[in-house]
């Protein structure tokens, strides 16, 4: 059975449009989670947060806290916004500063 009568009509009256919203667009972007640079923490502890946390290598891990110490910053998790947002929260429940952002495309 196919049902052919006319346009969906919302209960303002007006026509509903088929179309993507642009939020919904921008949220198929990856989001990053940045930490950066701080007087306070060792580079060691901040190797251990990210083998603790992250689950990386230590080799990767000591790379990451390398570039956060030598350039300011490094991303160190991309992904979906909610995952971003949770691991921001825990850097800051570590005492690191974090951040979220959109990834670079």
């Amino acid at each position: 059975m196919s049902h052919t009568e006319g346009p969906v009509v919302t209960p303002a009256g007006g026509t509903a449009i088929a179309e993507q919203p642009v939020e919904d667009a921008l949220d198929d972007t990856p989001w990053a989670t940045i930490v950066w640079d701080d007087p306070v923490n060792l580079m060691s502890y901040v190797t251990h947060v990210f083998v603790n946390y992250f689950h990386y290598p230590k080799s990767k891990a000591e790379r990451l806290m390398l570039q956060v110490h030598n350039d300011g910053k490094a991303i160190v998790a991309s992904g979906a916004r909610e995952a971003m947002e949770r691991d921001v929260k825990a850097m800051h429940e570590y005492g690191l500063w974090a951040t979220l952002d959109r990834a670079d495309q």
